[in-house]
C-alpha cells in the first residue's frame, strides 16, 4: 500500500537527450533537415528563408511580403487558398521575425499530397493583389494609430529605435512608411528572398520515403532559383550611450518602463550562464524583481527581464507598467535589486531553486517530435548544432552562488541601461 508520509524519490534532471536531424541537399540548393517520428500522423513542414536587406527598402517591406504571402498566386485567389488548405483540415502560417521569413505547414500525412502543391503555388507565383495590399495598409494604420495611444507600445518601440538605429531591429511601423508600400517593391522582393538557395526546410512528423518523394518532385525539380544572391547586409549598430528617455504624457493612468542595452547573444560561451542570473533576477514568476516590486510593494502587476539572442547581436531588457505615483519608486527598486546582486552572494537555495526551474522548463518543452525540430532551429542559424544544448545544461547544473555574483558583476550593470519611461516622470 502507497505511504503517502514518505515523499517520493527525487532525482536531479541530467543531460537531455536530442533527435539528431538527418540532412539533404537538394540540387537547387534547397537544405532539408528530417526529424522523422514514425507513429506521428501529422507533418509539419516550415520553408524558412533568411531575410535579406540591402538598407534602402521600406521598413516594413518585409513584414509586409511575410503576411501577403498567402493572399494570392497565378492561379488561385486568397479565397481559394484558404478553402483547398482548410478543405483537407491543413493549417498554413507566415511567420515573421527579424532575421528570417517562415512559411510553415501542418498536415495529416493522408492529404499532404493534396496541399503541397498550394504551398508550391504560394513560393513560385504569390503576385500581391493590389486590393488585398491596400486593405493590409488601411487595417495597420488604424492599428497602429491606435497602438500609439498605449504607452507600453511606445516604450517598446523607444527601445528598439534607440538601441538599434535604423538597422533592421531598430525599424518600427509608421504612417509614412506604410504609405510607401507597393506592388512592385513586394515583387522584387519576394523574387529575390523566396529561392530555394536562400531556404532551409524542416521537415517534422511521420516523414516516410513517400513524403520525401513528393518533396523532392515539387520543392527541387519544380524549384529553379531566378536570381544570384549577393551577400545578405550585415546589420550596423549605433555606438550604444547609456541615457534616460522620458516621454511625458499628462492624461496617463500609468507609466510604462522599459530599461535595456544591447547584449551578447547565443554563440557567446557566458551566454548560458546570463540566462540563469537573468532567470534568477526577472526571467520567471519567483524571480526577485517579481517578489519585490509586485509581492512586496504592490507597484505592479507584472515585471519582468529578458536577455534576447538575435542573429547580429542579442539585448538585455526589463519592462513593467506601474502607477505614475510609483514610477521613481520602481526604478529605485530595480537599482537596488542590482546592487543587492552585485554585492551580496545569492544564497544556496535560490541557486538550486533556479537550476530546477530552468532544466524543469527545458524538459518541460520537449513533448513531441516538433519541439526537437524547435530546439534544433533555435540554434541552427546561429552557426551552432545541438551539443548547444549539452554545454548549456551542463552550465546550468555546476552554477554556483560565486558564479552568480561574478556574471552579475560582468554584464549585469544598472547605470549602463537605457532607461525609458512613457507616462509620467513621479
Amino acid at each position: 500500500m502507497l505511504n503517502r508520509v514518505i515523499a517520493p524519490l527525487r532525482h536531479d534532471i541530467q543531460d537531455i537527450t536530442l533527435v539528431q536531424p538527418d540532412e539533404v541537399v537538394f540540387d537547387n540548393g534547397l537544405r532539408v533537415f528530417v526529424f522523422n517520428a514514425p507513429t506521428q500522423e501529422l507533418v509539419k513542414a516550415e520553408f524558412i528563408f533568411q531575410n535579406i536587406f540591402d538598407g534602402s527598402e521600406n521598413s516594413l517591406l518585409h513584414t509586409c511580403a511575410c503576411h501577403m504571402l498567402k493572399e494570392g498566386t497565378e492561379t488561385r485567389t486568397s479565397a481559394q487558398i484558404a478553402a483547398e488548405i482548410d478543405f483537407y483540415g491543413a493549417y498554413l502560417m507566415p511567420e515573421y521575425s527579424f532575421d528570417q521569413t517562415a512559411l510553415t505547414l501542418y498536415s495529416l500525412n493522408k492529404h499532404l499530397s493534396a496541399v503541397l502543391p498550394v504551398v508550391h503555388d504560394i513560393l513560385n507565383n504569390a503576385i500581391f493583389p493590389e486590393a488585398e495590399l491596400e486593405t493590409y495598409i488601411r487595417n495597420n494604420k488604424q492599428t497602429l494609430q491606435i497602438s500609439l495611444q498605449k504607452n507600453e507600445y511606445v516604450a517598446r518601440r523607444l527601445f528598439f529605435t534607440t538601441l538599434f538605429g535604423e538597422s533592421r531591429y531598430g525599424r518600427v511601423p509608421t504612417k509614412e512608411a506604410y504609405d510607401k508600400l507597393n506592388k512592385e517593391d513586394l515583387v522584387a522582393l519576394y523574387q529575390k528572398q523566396i529561392q530555394p538557395q536562400n531556404c532551409t526546410l524542416i521537415l517534422s512528423g511521420n516523414i516516410t520515403g513517400d513524403v520525401l518523394k513528393q518533396i523532392r518532385e515539387l520543392f527541387d525539380v519544380q524549384w529553379a532559383n531566378t536570381v544570384r544572391i549577393n551577400n545578405i547586409l550585415t546589420p550596423e549598430f549605433p555606438v550604444f550611450i547609456p541615457k534616460t528617455v522620458i516621454e511625458e504624457r499628462t492624461d496617463a493612468l500609468q507609466s510604462a518602463i522599459r530599461l535595456g542595452m544591447p547584449a551578447i547573444n547565443r554563440i557567446h560561451p557566458d551566454f548560458p550562464a546570463i540566462q540563469f542570473v537573468n532567470t534568477l533576477l526577472g526571467g520567471y514568476f519567483g524571480s526577485r524583481l517579481m517578489r519585490n516590486i509586485r509581492e512586496d510593494k504592490g507597484f505592479t502587476y507584472s515585471i519582468g527581464s529578458a536577455f534576447a539572442s538575435l542573429q547580429h547581436t542579442g539585448f538585455f531588457t526589463i519592462a513593467a507598467e506601474v502607477d505614475i505615483t510609483n514610477t521613481h519608486k520602481t526604478l529605485a527598486e530595480i537599482e537596488k535589486e542590482f546592487d543587492i546582486l552585485h554585492n551580496t552572494q545569492a544564497p544556496e537555495e535560490e541557486v538550486a531553486l533556479v537550476k530546477n526551474y530552468i532544466l524543469g522548463s527545458i524538459l518541460g518543452t520537449i513533448e513531441s517530435i516538433f519541439s526537437h525540430a524547435d530546439k534544433f532551429k533555435a540554434v541552427y542559424f546561429y552557426g551552432l548544432d545541438l551539443s548547444y544544448y549539452t554545454r548549456y545544461n551542463e552550465i546550468i547544473r555546476n552554477m554556483t552562488t560565486a558564479d552568480v555574483q561574478r556574471i552579475a558583476n560582468t554584464y549585469f550593470d544598472y547605470d549602463n541601461l537605457l532607461k525609458i519611461v512613457v507616462g509620467r516622470n513621479n
